[in-house]
């Protein structure tokens, strides 16, 4: 990988404040924005290897077929860490080389949904923004706004609240109502509310369109994180006609195991990329007719 666009990987644990400036640092917004209107993208691929589903090759040697065969097809990538920590302190090292491996001028959201109070939420935010280098993270609110904080307080990341999610148990506690509104939409003012710094959006599944409808008109400038797409069922043509913001941006659609796993074959990498670029000339097409 070309060294110009490589991102530099901090070789300590001790990492500093995030009120410490090293220089000017480009914003996440900027560069996602950057990023999909240089590639003509809004597709995200998520990096989530599953070693029962993968080709006979090992984790870090799949993730960098992958991002070479598509990287110039993306606004965005999007490792579960999961998937990395199920594999031990092997998997974490994986991880961190896997980041380092994609092109500086891609956005990374590290996808950890983390959740806690006081020096833990510290010690989280530090782990993903300074540690491992990530552009972005998504985050869990039910803590509230202190469990949030040590996150936005790094005002160049993204930070994605989880409000709508893309799986079949969500209505559980998600369409409970809190003074009047299900809580997703509570969330979702909440995010707003909290948007002091102008870094959170807001994690809402394609599978639940009207919902994401309700979240762009109560948040109609955050960008949106929306997964569900293929395996999950979601639809990406409503997807992204109410995830876009009015310019036609701003939704990053997530896919995974739909690219990832599109072939077992020794061109699983191709394989790939055919899909990636399928669905990203689907997403702008969906854009157009929106516009």
């Amino acid at each position: 990988m070309t060294s110009q666009y490589s991102r530099m990987l901090p070789s300590f644990n001790l990492c500093p404040s995030p009120d410490i400036i090293w220089g000017t640092v480009m914003k996440f917004t900027d560069k996602l924005l950057n990023t999909s209107r240089k590639n003509k993208s809004w597709l995200c691929i998520g990096l989530d290897p599953d070693p029962e589903l993968m080709p006979g090759v090992d984790v870090l040697q799949f993730n960098k077929a992958i991002i070479e065969a598509t990287s110039d097809l993306v606004c965005a990538y999007k490792p579960n860490l999961a998937f990395y920590e199920a594999l031990g302190t092997e998997g974490l090292a994986i991880l961190e080389k896997t980041v380092k491996y994609i092109p500086g001028d891609i956005p990374v959201i590290g996808d950890a949904k983390r959740g806690d109070i006081g020096n833990t939420a510290k010690a989280y935010a530090r782990a993903l923004f300074s540690v491992l280098v990530f552009d972005a993270a998504t985050v869990n609110p039910y803590l509230g706004f202190d469990s949030i904080e040590p996150f936005i307080n790094y005002q160049d990341k993204g930070v994605f609240i989880i409000c709508r999610t893309s799986n079949r148990g969500a209505t559980d506690f998600q369409n409970l109502y809190t003074n009047g509104l299900p809580l997703y939409e509570a969330v979702a003012q909440k995010a707003k509310e909290w948007n002091i710094y102008g870094n959170i959006g807001l994690v809402v599944g394609a599978t639940y369109p009207e919902e994401l409808k309700k979240v762009r008109s109560i948040c109609p400038e955050m960008p949106l994180l929306i997964p569900g797409i293929g395996a999950q069922g979601g639809d990406l043509a409503s997807a992204v006609d109410y995830g876009v913001d009015a310019q036609g941006e701003k939704a990053i659609i997530n896919v995974s195991r739909q690219i990832l796993y599109a072939s077992k074959e020794k061109n699983f990498a191709q394989a790939a990329r055919t899909i990636a670029e399928k669905i990203r000339n689907q997403i702008n097409d969906y854009r157009n007719k929106a516009g």
